[in-house]
């Protein structure tokens, strides 16, 4: 089939099953976009507002079942946008190809307008596979293999094409149709798994530890804990493989974590991990006080974050069906009685922390009060921030609930393009984002407007955004508080005062001002009944403090005796903090 180069590599991501294409148009991709309106059956073109988005837009979509995720973005500066959201999908494990155009090939290492050394700069994020096309025979191999290499390791790719080969006619004939293999179902071999099991089968204090790797083993995870009687601890990036009703499910660990899943680390004398990279080695067991077994897909991530005694490289599903059946059902569920007691007073304190006053909204029960609405197939997202606490503690996940965040990047400003992503991934499907207003000043309100426009071809229109208006950076002013004792810097931590809800009501949503408590609820029932995108603006009390699981009184006590020496509204903060960690102690009260 004839046409240009940049029509030939369109027409392959149709080909390879590519349904949607995240970018924004320059001088560099002319060839390429000009190649989506020329295609027959081309994945569709989403203009995001800024690469970056595109990029987050792209991960999202991954993230969410959307299969490989392509951004696409000119040379020069709208590459280099690229780079932060192509280094979270990169830090998070999940496959994007970015194409971006560069410099005309005459003109190279002539310091021409927009020229960069692209290959240098995309080295380290597109580390599995980096080609600058130079010749259009190198086409289709370099794009099939982007493609290949992206869904095979969880990662980011890169593919470099210059503006003017974008134009130059396709020579090579037509390849065959691309066959995307499905992963294989990779099993350790039988001696190892046999040592696994008698190391689970040696402890009575088993602890299982789940990230995002395990998502496709839920049964088999559950079958496992039943046998050992474990208690069941999440990373923040495996939120969502389990259900939160688990009577022995600890929920979330690490800063944003729970104190169940605190004290489960902490008292375990086995622990089995399950497809997680958590990177807190400070919340799992103390070194030499637990045995442990790692199970993952990839050998590189095994005993990165505690001495296993047993790896067992395979994809999680497989390798615990073939681990379960020799290991036995332990008869003595002490263990599983106590993690069941400590999570049932867990959740306990949590409502009742939710119900603390606050001036003006306790930002905790912004997501309880959604969690009691939630649809158990929505898609959740939450920015980097305090957002991602409230997320982290007050959302219980159910039914077919997806959720995520920038888990390791931890990168600002990802909610809204990642809630966008996973739209186009899911049309049918309610989303939700939680937001600080710190990144919705950043760049989530100019994606309201991707959302507005692309809101028609959506089958199910609920788009929430939920914004946690306080006016400061409450995460990295708690951050100074506590770690150095530093009052709050106005300076660098305060935000300017804006109406969201009048922002995005201009911008084509429906909006709602919250500023008591009592009105969330409604505000939550209108947001998730509506038929257009809609836009909470809830005006939170930023003093109210973002406790880690493990935190004593007597770090409360110092910390609140620096705040007292100089922070603007010290008293209503110290207050705060008192009657929070109280309700940990006494929920009831």
């Amino acid at each position: 089939m004839s046409g240009t180069v940049g029509e030939h590599i369109v027409r392959r991501l149709g080909e390879w099953g590519v349904r949607h294409v995240f970018g924004y148009p320059g001088d560099g991709i002319n060839g390429l976009v000009a190649a989506f309106g020329q295609v027959a059956d081309a994945p569709a073109f989403i203009q995001a507002r800024h690469e970056e988005m595109a990029a987050f837009q792209a991960t999202g979509y991954a993230k969410f079942g959307g299969g490989v995720g392509v951004c696409l973005a000119t040379s020069g500066p709208g590459a280099i946008h690229l780079l932060n959201g192509l280094y979270d999908a990169k830090l998070d494990h999940v496959p994007v190809v970015a194409l971006i155009g560069q410099t005309a090939r005459a003109e190279l290492g002539s310091s021409y307008q927009q020229e960069v050394a692209l290959a240098r700069l995309f080295a380290d994020v597109a580390s599995d596979y980096l080609v600058e096309v130079e010749v259009a025979e190198q086409l289709p191999g370099a794009l099939d293999r982007a493609l290949r290499t992206a869904a095979a390791r969880r990662a980011p790719t890169a593919v470099i094409i210059p503006a003017d080969l974008q134009q130059e006619d396709y020579p090579p004939p037509d390849p065959p149709a691309p066959t995307a293999s499905a992963p294989g179902h990779t099993v350790p071999p039988a001696e190892e798994l046999r040592r696994a099991a008698e190391v689970l089968e040696s402890g009575s204090r088993v602890a299982i530890l789940v990230g995002q790797g395990a998502r496709s083993a839920r049964e088999e995870v559950l079958e496992l804990a039943d046998r050992t009687g474990a208690g069941i601890a999440k990373a923040l990036l495996g939120k969502d493989v389990l259900p939160d009703e688990l009577p022995y499910g600890t929920g979330p660990i690490g800063l944003l974590g729970s104190r169940p899943s605190y004290e489960l680390m902490r008292d375990c004398d086995t622990l089995l991990i399950v497809g997680s990279g958590f990177p807190y080695a400070e919340f799992l067991p103390e070194p030499g006080h637990a045995r442990a077994v790692q199970i993952d897909i990839d050998a590189a991530m095994t005993g990165l974050r505690y001495p296993t005694e047993v790896n067992l490289v395979g994809d999680a599903k497989s390798t615990l069906a073939e681990l379960i059946p020799l290991v036995s059902r332990k008869a003595d569920r002490s263990w599983r009685a106590r993690v069941e007691g400590d999570v049932a007073r867990w959740r306990e304190t949590i409502q009742a922390q939710s119900l603390v006053d606050a001036d003006p909204v306790n930002p905790m029960r912004v997501v309880t009060e959604l969690s009691a609405r939630v649809p158990g197939n929505a898609i959740v997202t939450a920015d980097s921030g305090s957002a991602a606490n409230w997320y982290a503690r007050c959302l219980d996940f159910r039914g077919e609930m997806r959720g995520s965040l920038s888990g390791t990047l931890a990168s600002m400003g990802c909610a809204v393009p990642y809630a966008i992503g996973a739209k186009f991934a899911h049309p049918d499907r309610p989303t939700v984002a939680l937001v600080g207003d710190g990144a919705m000043q950043m760049n989530g309100l100019a994606e309201l407007l991707t959302a507005t426009r692309y809101r028609d071809t959506w089958t199910d229109p609920r788009f929430v955004v939920c914004v946690f208006h306080n006016n400061d950076l409450a995460q990295v002013t708690w951050e100074l508080r506590a770690m150095g004792g530093a009052p709050k810097f106005e300076d660098s931590q305060a935000l300017p005062d804006v109406s969201y809800a009048d922002l995005a009501r201009c911008l084509g949503f429906e909006a709602v001002a919250v500023d008591r408590s009592d009105q969330l609820g409604r505000a939550w029932d209108l947001a998730l009944s509506a038929q257009r995108p809609v836009l909470l603006d809830v005006r939170c009390d930023p003093d109210f403090p973002p406790i880690p699981p493990h935190a004593t009184w007597e770090q409360l006590k110092n910390t609140a005796a620096a705040v007292l020496r100089g922070d603007p509204n010290a008293r209503h903060l110290v207050t705060q903090g008192v009657k929070v960690k109280a309700r940990e102690f006494r929920p009831k009260t």
